[in-house]
């Protein structure tokens, strides 16, 4: 069985080398090692060194050189509407401050189905409809320094090795 070692993000996917494509839902998307079947039948082990959120667009590179492009999975989800843009942010701030996972678009939020969420959403004057659509959650702001798709020997800073797991300090002073 074929190996998927790395990521390539979707503004670097060639399309000439892409083989087949692979449609995963949110959870699915962010993997470390697991036994995948692409939607054209190609079965491949996806072996990262570390866990990995996988965009729409992006592809895996399997040991011959060809790619596996991922899709984004349509899932049922919320999608939250208001009649202006400032009761829009005022919800996204409650959401933020309850952790949710939530993607932001100009016009929308889109939630998963909660029906709690929904009932404080709505309290706050938007509308909260079920959608079915792939959900792109935005990522933490620190998530660039959580989930590296590459060894932690290609990222030093300040002379020490700038690994560590998500939401653990590590005292370097980048402020995060």
């Amino acid at each position: 069985m074929q190996r998927a070692v790395l990521i390539v993000r979707k503004l670097a996917v060639k399309p000439d080398k892409v083989v087949d494509t692979i449609t995963l839902d949110h959870q699915d998307r962010h993997r470390r090692r697991v036994a995948m079947t692409a939607d054209g039948g190609l079965e491949f082990l996806l072996d990262l060194g570390n866990a990995a959120i996988l965009e729409d667009g992006d592809a895996l590179k399997l040991e011959d050189g060809a790619l596996v492009q991922v899709a984004a999975k349509p899932e049922d989800l919320i999608e939250i509407t208001t009649e202006n843009p400032l009761r829009l942010m005022k919800v996204a701030w409650h959401l933020g401050n309850r952790h949710v996972p939530a993607e932001v678009t100009t016009d929308a939020i889109y939630i998963a189905p909660d029906h709690v969420l929904v009932e404080m959403v709505r309290g706050l004057g938007a509308k909260a409809d079920p959608v079915k659509r792939p959900f792109r959650p935005e990522r933490g702001a620190y998530h660039e320094h959580a989930a590296h798709d590459h060894s932690p020997l290609e990222h030093k800073q300040g002379g020490h090795d700038h690994h560590h797991e998500h939401g653990e300090a590590c005292g370097c002073g980048h402020g995060h």
